[in-house]
Parts: C-alpha cells; sequence; structure tokens
C-alpha cells in the first residue's frame, strides 16, 4: 500500500443565507485520489456540518517530497481506536518523505496494536529539524555521529576449492 499526501480544499455549497462559505483544507494521506477525497468528508463531516451531498471539493493536489533523498526524523501524533477505547499517542520514525514515515506509522502499529487503517487519525506530522528535539530512545541512538554497524560472519573467498582448515568468520 504506497501512500501518497494529498490536499483537499472544500466547502459548503453557497446558500442564500451562507453566500461565502468558509473554505476548509486537509492533507491527508491515502493510496489514491479517490481515498483522500473520502476521508476528507469522512473528517469534515466529524469537524463540522458538511457533508458530501451539501458540499463541494474545490481542488485535490499531491503533496511531494521537498528533498526525498534525505533522511528525516518525523514526529507524528495520532489517535486510534483499540478494542478497549481511543487513544493518543505519539511516535517518531525515521524515514525519507512524509508519506513513508506514516507508511511506517500505519505498519507499526498494526504489528504492536493490531489497529486497521479506519481505526488510526493522523492528527500531525511534523519534520523534526534539531536532533535535541528527539525524543524517543530508538531513534536517538540512530543519531550518534560516525555511527558504524558491526559485519559478522564474514566469510572470505578462498583461492583453493579444498583447503586443510576451516575459514574463520570473526
Amino acid at each position: 500500500m504506497g501512500l501518497q499526501e494529498f490536499q483537499v480544499v472544500g466547502r459548503h455549497l453557497p446558500t442564500t443565507n451562507e453566500p461565502n462559505p468558509k473554505i476548509y483544507r486537509m492533507r491527508i494521506f491515502a493510496p489514491n485520489e479517490v481515498v483522500a477525497k473520502s476521508r476528507f468528508w469522512y473528517f469534515l463531516r466529524q469537524l463540522k456540518k458538511v457533508k458530501k451531498a451539501s458540499g463541494e471539493i474545490i481542488g485535490v493536489n499531491v503533496i511531494h517530497e521537498a528533498k526525498p533523498l534525505k533522511v528525516k526524523n518525523f514526529g507524528i501524533w495520532l489517535r486510534y481506536d483499540s478494542r478497549s477505547g481511543t487513544h493518543n499517542m505519539y511516535k517518531e520514525f525515521r524515514d525519507l518523505s512524509r508519506a513513508d514515515a506514516v507508511k511506517s506509522l500505519y505498519q507499526d502499529m498494526a504489528a504492536r496494536h493490531r489497529a486497521r487503517f479506519r481505526s488510526i487519525h493522523i492528527l500531525r506530522v511534523v519534520e523534526i529539524a534539531k536532533s535535541d528535539d528527539v525524543r524517543r530512545p530508538y531513534i536517538k541512538q540512530l543519531l550518534t555521529p560516525n555511527l558504524k554497524f558491526p559485519l559478522p560472519h564474514r566469510v572470505g573467498k578462498s583461492a583453493a576449492t579444498f583447503v586443510a582448515n576451516r575459514p574463520s568468520t570473526f
């Protein structure tokens, strides 16, 4: 499920009482434009008295990452419905784009909490610019300068097919 970030802009249809209705804009993560519009109406119906029958979508744009090759840290605020109730949560991810970080969030929530896509509401996604602002230790451990990973069990290539001793792999 590849997610994209959409900007969906919509409003209530103009009426005689309200000729210039307020315009609402949302940044929504969805696999395609159809799902993005559907989620827009779902959230707008909860927040304001506007539904699809009495509203219109002004525009749908895909938001692309400014620097898609730079690794960034993201903080994500979310709200999800579990089997026992509704919970607020803050999680951090290290990824190349906001959409990839949200995709990792959905995978993580499915694995750790058995939360489905429909039960997760993303409230905010923020790129953490300063490494001092990172809160979670599993992201902090990756921020150390000159970070090196061990390469265990290296098997060197032997010149001969049959040799007298076993290879040393440590």
